[in-house]
């Protein structure tokens, strides 16, 4: 299997900013399950919860209520007085569990174990020296924290004698996470909540001058270019948690999730599509409404880039009608399924919500059939069935043959044809992994349709996994990547094959990777 496509050289604005989206994101997404668990505890719980309970939801007095097994700390009412008040699992788990779980994450991506171990300490300095969730104290601390223990040890890598090594390393992590915490206490914790101030009063600003909406016109075409996980998790993810903390849900958590946007194209390409666009795009609205895996629209976008307008258009409606009823979530909806969604909607937003999304849906279906249409006469006298077709075309002038695969394709309707590229070889490949920004969602379809294939092509000893592009080490065989992520991979992974595709669902290029793996399981060369 090979190509002809030159690799791009790494590196520009993009780049930078996708790598440090991801960053961010390897962060976050591991530890989404906490999220999950803290927003169901959290609708459950509160006062205005589903199922109101003062014990676990950390209100009330604890003496009227009269539960001796838990924590209580001393609450001021109206008047002035003090009563004991129960901790619940809400508070603690927002202040304490969910920062320290990030901070322990974005450790061990910079030094394993130990910078997750050191990292987790450091950042208990910014948490109790501030008086608001630490979400980006915690992102900050950690990273900084591993990277400097990792200098640290590198002072006396190799110089210890044999038998003081523990001594050495647990001595030298305990003293510099307690230095780091005290600085963190003094120095980060203000600095770190005066930026939060400034962030949720930007915001708030927004809002209150209903420009909120604006937001997605940066949003939404970041999306599309992967750009988008640097302010989602960045920004969007702490100050929404702030927000519910304060007042039980946020809109800031359906800025990006909202899966009402690229429903609407979907659905454009439905009924307004062309060949292959067409016919794919119904499986495509099941992937990504119910399943939330919203990757899955982006090449329908950049085949006809004019339909950035309509996701734009789609995703201002949406936060309009969240802001016009003050709706929004308890927690981060991840994935973007809208079952996720509505298990996270406050109690009092779901018409709201699901407005949102009925809206969004509209209004980015009609913009997009609206392009769809008036491009259609002009697409059929060209005399082909759609940009997925060229697609095809382009795909063969890489290979530098015609595929009857890739033919098929064209013909039935049935499958993308990918946009691949890389420098895929013929060589020896036993370890494929599939990696995008948070190793989870589309790479892992993407692994288990690989993995369905070479199982019914009959071969053994092949390995196919996923995994983040940040957690790559580079010992890979075969790494399968989003066309627009290929460029990173290649940096933290230089020594492996690198296959690119448009749509992790379906392409060509697997049958290629298929057929390799199969002619060297049996001995042969392709």
């Amino acid at each position: 299997m090979t190509t002809t496509s030159t690799p791009t050289k790494p590196g520009g604005a993009r780049v930078r900013v996708q790598r440090f989206g991801t960053f961010l994101s390897g962060m976050v997404m591991p530890n989404i399950a906490a999220f999950i668990a803290w927003g169901l505890i959290t609708a459950f719980f509160i006062a205005t919860g589903w199922m109101p309970n003062g014990i676990l939801g950390g209100f009330g007095n604890a003496d009227v209520i009269g539960w001796q097994g838990a924590a209580t700390t001393l609450a001021q009412a109206e008047d002035g007085t003090t009563f004991p008040q129960y901790v619940g699992l809400v508070g603690p788990m927002i202040t304490y569990l969910l920062p320290l779980l990030i901070a322990n994450t974005g450790g061990r991506m910079i030094y394993g174990e130990r910078g997750g171990v050191v990292g987790t300490i450091a950042t208990m300095g910014v948490i109790v020296g501030s008086s608001i969730p630490m979400f980006i104290g915690a992102m900050i601390m950690g990273p900084l924290a591993a990277w400097l223990m990792k200098k640290v040890d590198s002072i006396w890598d190799g110089k210890i004698k044999a038998g003081f090594e523990m001594l050495v390393n647990n001595f030298s992590a305990g003293i510099l996470g307690a230095i780091l915490a005290v600085v963190a206490f003094f120095g980060i914790a203000p600095i770190i909540t005066t930026l939060s101030s400034w962030l949720e009063a930007a915001v708030n600003w927004l809002v209150s001058l209903s420009l909120l909406p604006l937001v997605s016109i940066f949003v939404e075409p970041g999306k599309i270019l992967f750009l988008n996980n640097a302010i989602n998790h960045g920004v969007f993810t702490p100050l929404g948690v702030q927000q519910v903390e304060e007042s039980g849900k946020s809109i800031l958590f359906l800025i990006e999730a909202n899966p009402g946007p690229g429903l609407g194209i979907l659905l454009a390409y439905s009924f307004f599509g062309l060949g292959i666009a067409r016919a794919s795009a119904p499986g495509a609205i099941i992937i990504h409404f119910f399943g939330g895996i919203h990757e899955i629209y982006f090449p329908y976008v950049l085949m006809k880039p004019a339909l950035l307008l309509a996701v734009i258009a789609g995703g201002m409606s949406g936060v309009a009608t969240n802001v016009l009823f003050s709706s929004g979530l308890r927690a981060p909806a991840s994935p973007g399924s809208i079952i996720a969604v509505l298990i996270q909607t406050a109690n009092d937003s779901y018409l709201g919500v699901i407005l949102s999304v009925l809206v969004a849906t509209a209004v980015s279906f009609l913009v997009a059939a609206i392009i769809l249409r008036a491009s259609r006469k002009r697409d059929l006298a060209a005399g082909n069935a759609g940009d997925m077709s060229a697609a095809v075309a382009a795909t063969e002038a890489n290979k530098g043959k015609s595929s009857s695969v890739l033919g098929g394709l064209v013909n039935e309707g049935t499958t993308d044809t990918g946009s691949a590229g890389g420098t895929a070889t013929t060589t020896l490949v036993k370890n494929i992994v599939f990696a995008c920004d948070a190793g989870m969602g589309s790479s892992a379809m993407g692994a288990s349709v690989l993995r369905n294939k070479i199982k019914k092509a009959g071969v053994d000893g092949i390995t196919v996994t996923n995994q983040a592009i940040a957690n790559l080490t580079g010992d890979a065989d075969l790494v399968i990547t989003h066309q627009d992520l290929t460029d990173r991979a290649r940096e933290k992974s230089p020594n492996s094959q690198h296959v690119s595709v448009d749509n992790f669902m379906n392409s060509p290029k697997y049958d290629d990777v298929v057929e390799i793996v199969k002619r060297n399981n049996q001995g042969g060369t392709a």
